[in-house]
């Protein structure tokens, strides 16, 4: 996750998911996800379930995953498709949204 953020700042875009982006970050983690801080959400969600035995908890992963989908993902893509089109689609071709 800081990794990411380090990226986007060093391009000089927004790391607020309801902003447009100035920059398509294609460098960096970006290389192997397209939301590498939805990512760690998830890796870091996945983690405390394990750490505190929270087994029973474990299918609000896949939950959790569709709402980052349905209310930022799909969202965040869709003005990056508009903005950036070619070099958005030639990106997704490229990498992958999760890993």
């Amino acid at each position: 996750m800081l990794l990411a953020v380090s990226e986007m700042r060093k391009h000089r875009t927004t790391v607020t998911p309801h902003l447009n982006a100035d920059h398509l970050v294609v460098s960096g983690i970006f290389k192997r996800s397209r939301n590498p801080i939805y990512l760690g959400d998830v890796l870091i969600l996945t983690g405390l379930i394990l750490r505190w035995d929270a087994v029973l908890a474990l299918p609000l992963i896949p939950v959790f995953i569709s709402i980052l989908e349905r209310r930022f993902i799909v969202l965040e893509e869709n003005r990056l498709r508009i903005t950036f089109r070619a070099d958005f689609a030639k990106y997704c071709q490229r990498v992958r949204r999760w890993l």
